[in-house]
């Protein structure tokens, strides 16, 4: 006579064994589907972004290529490199950051004012010279001015340390044109503060978003 409770037990832990594989394979499998997922996010996260930085890049050449005076297409392109990095440094729109180029130089190659204030960013020597110490930028008098890039590099931290001073954008501007010391005397004789720069900057950059905007 056949013993079906030891024919059950016998049988019973291969089928244990069984389900617990197929739970294990079960497991293996959803932990696969949910880190292919996450990959498969990543990687569209990331080429989103660079899709971004690509129509950013794009913007800003536009800019350039429609304002500058002078620069060959390899120039351009390390213009929208710096400026890019240098807006991401400071957290600056680059929008605005080329609205205070095209106020100081028109974007122009070479630019020389009156004052002595030199480059794209209109940059005096000797506030040049401060800035490139604190940039580790190496200082060539006033040939150092007139690279492009390095003009954009010390014209970006002059105009972050001057909002880190007066903790005010607006004047921060009116700082880069006037000069420090020129507005703290306006603010503590409490005159009224010179609007015509900042309106100019602001003005361009209200055209540029209008013109540009992606």
């Amino acid at each position: 006579m056949i013993k079906y409770d030891k024919i059950g037990i016998f049988l019973s832990k291969p089928i244990a064994l069984l389900f617990v594989l197929i739970y294990l394979s079960q497991s293996v499998l959803i932990i696969y589907l949910i880190d292919d997922k996450f990959n498969l996010e990543r990687q569209i996260s990331f080429q989103q972004k660079r899709i971004a930085d690509l129509e950013e890049k794009l913007q800003v050449l536009q800019v350039i290529e429609d304002f500058q005076i002078g620069f060959d297409d390899k120039e351009k392109d390390e213009l929208a490199n710096v400026i890019l990095s240098e807006c991401d440094k400071y957290d600056y729109d680059p929008l605005f950051l080329m609205a205070l180029i095209i106020t100081e130089s028109s974007f122009k190659r070479g630019q020389v004012s009156e004052a002595g204030a030199q480059g794209l960013m209109q940059i005096r020597p000797f506030v040049g010279q401060s800035l490139a110490d604190k940039a580790g930028v190496d200082w060539d008098a006033n040939k150092t001015l007139l690279r492009p890039e390095i003009n954009i590099q010390l014209g970006s931290l002059h105009l972050f340390e001057m909002i880190l001073k007066f903790k005010d954008v607006h004047k921060a501007i009116i700082s880069y044109n006037l000069g420090e010391t020129a507005l703290r005397s306006r603010i503590k004789l409490n005159e009224p503060l010179p609007s015509s720069y900042l309106n100019k900057v602001m003005g361009n950059y209200e055209m540029l978003k209008e013109k540009y905007k992606i």
